[in-house]
């Protein structure tokens, strides 16, 4: 029998469980943790600059592995510090784990010192939450935590763990639970036979289908299958923001991504559809826009491991409950050898898709001229050719965001790391640090804009301290673009407040962090300005690249019209 505290038996737990990082910042009510992670090797600790970027870094993680990020904070302002992580990892769905210092059990009630209710706070925001009563059910609470994490459809768990829960003097026997069974909750694992029967059907007879895919896809690790399922009818597809990746971009059957910024034939193929088949997507408002001209002749086939997500905002023709890999594995045994009822009719529905593809080839955006600012969209471009596609990017919020998402493409699932649900402004930064660290020979770059990159520039201490090489892509166009973009658009160019008149000199500001910044201002710059700074995987590099501040991301959704109606640039709509 091994005797533990209940603060030795989270470190223990952490390291049974396989957790490497933890990311976090100390405080009173954390400190018999920070103690005991401290005498030990195994789980290794980052002390951030700010509780947001120590959940950010941990989802960012989680994105990109697929495995639950960890995270430590103590109570009252550390705790609501971490609170817009929290949330950014709930609306994506996120598999993270908050550890919150609380204080002492008597206390709790009496607006104590550093006291919060942070279960109380964080309630809409998490998929569940626990408080510490004894030290000796701390290893089973962890294992729940985890568990609930990472399993159905996943989220962020809190844990409350008051200060005498973790006391030294207080020792209790310590088994690490290899498995755990909770009697009220059931994630299913698969989705039902007559339904997926029913939906396989439907999809032999349609004459213009769409698939359309979203994060679930990711998160549940079934992009192998979605790519089989989707080679084998020959059907286009097209991925919400969440789900890029999850089929290689750089295939003719791939439309791009959809919805308020989505490509012009993805829309356009939704809207003419007559049967749309959504695996692991919500339907959500940036990309259904109007709700009661969605996709007006087609039938709708939604799988979701998440019984809730079905038919809350559209109604689904055949739904199916259930993991998107095992119930796309079925589709594809059923799919075998049957063949499709009007291949003619497919053949002149990809004719259609092609006819709206060349309407807009070449039209996307005006490259800028020698000597010329630079179009953010052409960055972008760039940056993909540099990296060979191949890099995590992660991003913030904004035009550089569905610049990023437009123009970067993306044939591996878990590559594109953004905060889609919430749109966190100062995602980006600390994601790509969580990244980095947790895949070190890989390239990690953060798009973002000078707005954003304010919010969490303070990690660059963190990135000095633990030497963390990624690199920092800031599209700067000295405001905040999509506000301004909208205040074009709605406002008649009244730009209130989104012009930021006073910015730092971001080369010095990289320097004195001790770092090497790149001010990039033309075109024959871009490209070797990159280079160099991809030329070392393990170097912290920071371009400036200053881009036109009249820019528009386009398409664009018209608000409370259908899909296809869209703005196509200044000047253009459908």
């Amino acid at each position: 029998m091994e005797l533990l505290s209940g603060a030795d038996m989270i470190a223990r737990f952490l390291q049974d469980e396989g957790v490497e990082y933890i990311y976090g910042y100390p405080g009173g009510a954390a400190l018999h943790i920070y103690d005991a992670l401290f005498r030990q090797d195994k789980v290794k600790h980052i002390l951030v600059r700010h509780e947001q970027a120590a959940t950010h870094a941990a989802d960012g993680f989680a994105r990109a592995s697929g495995k639950p990020g960890c995270v430590l904070v103590t109570s009252g302002p550390g705790a609501t510090n971490a609170v817009t992580g929290i949330a950014t990892a709930y609306m994506d769905s996120i598999p993270l784990v908050v550890l919150c210092g609380q204080v002492m059990s008597h206390l709790i009630g009496d607006d104590a010192f550093q006291e919060t209710d942070i279960v109380g706070v964080t309630r809409p925001i998490v998929k569940h939450s626990f408080a510490i009563r004894h030290p000796s059910e701390i290893p089973e609470v962890l294992k729940k935590a985890f568990y609930l994490a990472a399993t159905g459809r996943p989220g962020p768990v809190v844990v409350d763990i008051p200060k005498d829960m973790t006391a030294p003097t207080e020792r209790y026997e310590y088994v690490y639970p290899k498995k755990i069974k909770m009697r009220s909750y059931n994630p299913v694992t698969r989705g039902h036979a007559g339904q997926i029967k029913k939906a396989v059907e439907l999809m032999l007879k349609a004459k213009r289908p769409v698939f359309y895919t979203g994060g679930g896809v990711v998160t549940g690790k079934a992009s192998e299958g979605l790519t089989d399922l989707v080679k084998q009818l020959g059907f286009p597809i097209t991925t919400t923001l969440m789900g890029i990746g999850a089929y290689p971009q750089s295939d003719k059957q791939c439309l791009g991504w959809l919805g308020m910024h989505g490509s012009y034939e993805s829309n356009m193929a939704m809207h003419h559809a007559d049967l749309i088949i959504a695996i692991g997507a919500r339907f959500d408002d940036r990309v259904t826009n109007n709700t009661s001209k969605f996709c007006p002749t087609a039938k709708i086939i939604h799988v979701d491991v998440d019984p809730s997500s079905i038919s809350k905002t559209v109604r689904a023709d055949v739904p199916i409950v259930g993991p998107s890999s095992s119930v796309i594995n079925e589709m594809i045994s059923l799919v075998q050898g049957k063949s499709i009822a009007s291949p003619e009719a497919l053949t002149d529905w990809w004719k259609q898709i092609d006819t709206w593809r060349a309407e807009r080839e070449g039209k996307l955006y005006e490259p800028s001229k020698p000597g010329e600012v630079l179009k953010p969209q052409e960055v972008v471009e760039a940056l993909c050719r540099v990296t060979r596609g191949e890099a995590y990017v992660t991003t913030d919020v904004g035009q550089h965001q569905m610049f990023a998402a437009q123009y970067y493409k993306f044939d591996k699932p878990n590559r594109l790391i953004t905060s889609g649900g919430l749109g966190t402004m100062g995602f980006g930064f600390p994601a790509a640090m969580g990244i980095k660290q947790n895949f070190p020979d890989d390239d990690v770059v953060c798009v973002t804009g000078e707005g954003s990159f304010q919010m969490m520039m303070q990690e660059l201490s963190t990135c000095k301290q633990y030497g963390v090489g990624v690199k920092i892509v800031n599209l700067n166009n000295a405001s905040l673009g999509m506000v301004r973009q909208w205040q074009d658009l709605n406002y008649k160019s009244r730009h209130a407040h989104s012009y930021m008149e006073s910015l730092p000199d971001f080369h010095m500001l990289i320097e004195a962090y001790g770092f090497t910044a790149i001010t990039v201002n033309t075109i024959d710059e871009l490209e070797p300005a990159l280079e160099r700074a991809f030329a070392n995987k393990h170097e912290l590099v920071f371009l400036d690249v200053k881009v036109d501040p009249f820019e528009h991301v386009y398409p664009m959704q018209v608000p409370l019209g259908s899909m296809r109606d869209m703005l196509l640039s200044k000047t253009e709509r459908t």
